[in-house]
């Protein structure tokens, strides 16, 4: 008999995701004010890494839109690089991640984007497909170039539903 996994979404936090990554917003005061006053500036924001083989690249995704509840039943993960996602929207949007455990993935956890939020997912960290909740699902991915495999997926069987 198949038992249904359920997770339930928790909101996207620097807290709460920074075993995973980091999270891109704009909370709190700028770091720095530019451009003669007229611009906020929130400094570094988070950890880049693609590793020695490889280089910065930016990207832009179209993701099919997806609802709530949602079924993962793939995970992924880049152990040459980080991987950025930065919504070209403005609708909240579905983060799932799990820790590592003996090169699988482990107890998934599911965070829902606020409107305005982008991840920044660390080298090596398993996640669910990008999965918006809306369209357009348009993304600006900022993550690693390079001749060396940088992909390992992951059948979740059996799959576990993610719900609000």
């Amino acid at each position: 008999m198949t038992t249904t996994r359920i997770i339930h979404t928790e909101p996207l936090t620097a807290k709460a995701f920074a075993p995973f990554g980091d999270v891109l917003d704009c909370a709190g005061d700028p770091d720095r004010i530019i451009n003669a006053g007229a611009c906020g500036r929130w400094h570094d924001r988070a950890r880049l890494d693609f590793g020695p083989e490889g280089c910065a690249g930016i990207s832009v995704l179209s993701a099919q839109p997806r609802s709530l509840p949602h079924t993962c039943d793939l995970m992924e993960r880049h152990p040459e690089g980080s991987q950025a996602f930065i919504p070209m929207h403005q609708n909240e949007w579905l983060v799932i991640v799990a820790p590592d455990v003996g090169g699988q993935p482990g107890q998934p956890r599911a965070f829902l984007a606020a409107p305005g939020q982008g991840i920044n997912l660390h080298r090596g960290t398993w996640h669910g497909v990008l999965t918006p909740l809306h369209a357009p699902g348009l993304f600006a991915v900022i993550d690693r170039i390079g001749v060396t495999p940088n992909l390992h997926e992951v059948a979740i069987d059996p799959p576990f539903t993610v719900m609000r």
